[in-house]
């Protein structure tokens, strides 16, 4: 039995160390070093060639670095090999990180203030006090919650949305299409965690900007292919939203005539928000591996039916 890494370079040689350390009776090797694939029942991976997981005959268990499963096309995956996403504290802390700086950022006008520094205009805006300001949140899983629970301090009226029922302390849960139209009417700070699924592709549209209070402002943590372009430089243009931050993209980077790139409402960051950091999520992938070697559920096991 062996596990093979096939992911960042610098992850992948602090995951060696630490697998070196903790548990010498497993084998685990970095690609190329690959060894003897009939051998390898556990892939750590990112992205692969397509043709690759065929020569991985006895492979049990596919352990992504990432935290979601969007990049890779699942149904590529032999039915019979388990599919778990990267879940791990120094994720969790840095979205809520990444999450409360553009929430603050957009609460105390940010993209106004870099505007007027660039065109060497000192026009101060009127102060808002955060609890007179409605945060929302898409996506109500661990990092969605950890989101949330980094705002709470800042005294924000705080909301979430989800595809089904959840209970929050302190927030107000919304559920499901019938809930998502409420939802949106009192966000005046919209942030994306869902996943991206077909049910979530583009769900960042016109619709829902225009579902938004006018003036509104949105945060894109998730992914690139939740965001309708066109429709939010259309919206920004034309004074629904007011501004916007986007830490991604789709195509990544933006094309270099993008007007991502030179939007004055909006603040764009290189994907940046969430990691996994070798040194939290090493332990995280020996104990899945652990877990499933003594028949025990997965953590972030993904239902393949739901994309995540």
């Amino acid at each position: 039995m062996s596990v093979l890494c096939r992911a960042d370079e610098t992850q992948s040689a602090s995951w060696a160390r630490y697998f070196e350390a903790e548990a010498p009776d497993i084998a685990f090797r970095v690609w190329p070093d690959a060894g003897d694939l009939a051998e390898v029942e556990y892939l750590i991976a990112w992205r692969w060639p397509p043709e690759f997981l065929k020569s991985l005959p006895n492979l049990k268990v596919l352990l992504s670095v990432s935290a979601g499963v969007d990049h890779l096309d699942v149904s590529t995956v032999p039915a019979h090999v388990q599919i778990a996403r990267m879940i791990e504290p120094g994720m969790q802390d840095a979205m809520a990180e990444y999450v409360a700086m553009a929430v603050l950022a957009l609460h105390r006008d940010l993209p106004h203030y870099l505007t007027c520094q660039a065109e060497r205009r000192w026009a101060p805006l009127p102060l808002r006090p955060a609890g007179e300001r409605s945060v929302g949140v898409m996506g109500l899983g661990v990092l969605g919650r950890a989101a949330l629970a980094r705002l709470a301090p800042f005294g924000f009226r705080l909301s979430g949305w989800s595809r089904s029922a959840k209970t929050i302390a302190g927030v107000t849960c919304y559920a499901g299409d019938v809930g998502l139209s409420p939802f949106l009417a009192g966000c005046d700070i919209l942030i994306c965690l869902l996943p991206l699924t077909e049910a979530t592709r583009g769900i960042l549209g016109q619709p829902l900007f225009d579902a938004l209070p006018r003036g509104a402002s949105v945060i894109n943590a998730g992914r690139g292919g939740h965001l309708d372009e066109a429709a939010l430089l259309a919206a920004l243009d034309g004074g629904q939203l007011s501004s916007a931050i986007l830490d991604v993209c789709d195509p990544e980077p933006p094309r270099p005539d993008d007007r991502l790139w030179r939007h004055p409402k909006i603040l764009l960051t290189p994907h940046i928000a969430s990691m996994a950091l070798a040194s939290t999520a090493a332990p995280i992938l020996l104990q899945n591996i652990l877990r499933h070697r003594k028949g025990e559920p997965l953590l972030g096991r993904v239902d393949r039916t739901l994309g995540y």
